[in-house]
């Protein structure tokens, strides 16, 4: 966790720094009118901090955060963490969906590839792997939208998180899934989980490829390790070796690619968003960057790093749950 400080400073600083290099003036942008004169963008300059040096501009930045202030929007005029708290729970809610789908067809495409090495189930696997690795996710969601919504029309209108016309429940959690169910709304909430199908598994096929292929070449190492060998020496049920020495000692890896999958996944799906129009914090810091809006970025990136390196941490309490020799000593 100490080591933790250091990195998120240094990801707060290269954002900044990124976003003050990008061409373009958010004065001259967003200025009143497309005929503003050299004063009006001038004005909205200092109104914005802009006429500010660098320096400046970044003391006042980390300022803001240490009293827990992510900023202002210029584009919708509120409180950057205020946007950030109403379409969090959207990214999460689709990214964990999608992992969930991801580690619950690679696990066993994997341990069943490598349990017929050589087989055409193994090579099935490294193609899917091989592809899935190599086509952007975005590239699969337009392919699914044109197959199941296009072509076939068993999918509904990629146009959010509910259909035209529908009212999403009382907001309690943010998740949609969640809320629906709190609210006893049945109707609502197939509504909900047929809307996220389509965006889930575009990014569950980007899960799929490093987890399946860890997964693989993890248990053909344990399958021909000592200890399985004296195993079957000893005549013990191919299921017990299988579950109880193979499978628990192959996860320390697929542990460690499983969660890396999941925290890129929550940054990593912002073209997802835009094509799915999922209102979450990717397709949010997407529009921002296209504005030139630097607080909605900038706190973007800090979100995902927060993420990413609570999940590491939730990695290594996982590696000491999985094998009991695993331990952190101080």
């Amino acid at each position: 966790m100490l080591e933790a400080i250091p990195i998120l400073i240094g990801v707060v600083a290269a954002t900044f720094l990124l976003m003050r290099v990008l061409p373009g003036d958010p004065a001259a942008f967003f200025a009143s009118s497309p005929n503003a004169g050299k004063a009006e963008i001038e004005a909205l300059r200092r109104q914005l901090g802009l006429d500010r040096s660098l320096i400046e501009q970044f003391w006042l930045y980390l300022s803001g955060l240490f009293t827990g202030q992510l900023g202002i929007s210029i584009v919708s005029g509120q409180d950057v963490s205020r946007d950030l708290a109403d379409r969090l729970p959207a990214t999460i809610e689709l990214a964990f969906v999608a992992f969930l789908m991801g580690a619950a067809t690679a696990m066993p495409l994997g341990i069943v590839a490598a349990l017929r090495q050589g087989s055409w189930i193994d090579h099935a696997c490294r193609v899917i792997a091989s592809v899935g690795a190599a086509m952007p996710t975005f590239f699969f969601g337009l392919l699914l939208i044109f197959i199941f919504y296009y072509l076939l029309d068993w999918a509904p209108e990629p146009i959010g998180r509910l259909p035209a016309g529908w009212f999403p429940p009382p907001r309690i959690t943010g998740f949609l899934l969640i809320d629906t169910v709190a609210a006893g709304d049945f109707e609502t909430f197939w509504a909900a989980l047929r809307q996220l199908i389509l965006p889930a598994a575009s990014m569950a096929i980007f899960a799929i490829a490093p987890i399946s292929r860890m997964t693989r070449a993890s248990m053909l190492g344990v399958l021909s390790s000592d200890y399985v060998r004296a195993a079957r020496a000893y005549g013990l049920p191919k299921r017990t070796i299988l579950v109880r020495y193979a499978i628990r000692n192959a996860l320390l890896p697929v542990i460690t690619t499983m969660g890396m999958v999941l925290s890129t996944m929550i940054g990593a799906n912002v073209l997802v968003e835009k094509v799915f129009s999922w209102p979450g914090i990717g397709a949010y810091a997407l529009d921002s960057l296209i504005s030139l809006d630097y607080a909605p970025v900038q706190a973007f990136v800090l979100v995902v790093g927060v993420m990413f390196v609570a999940l590491n941490l939730l990695i290594d309490i996982g590696y000491a749950l999985v094998d009991p020799r695993v331990r952190v000593e101080g």
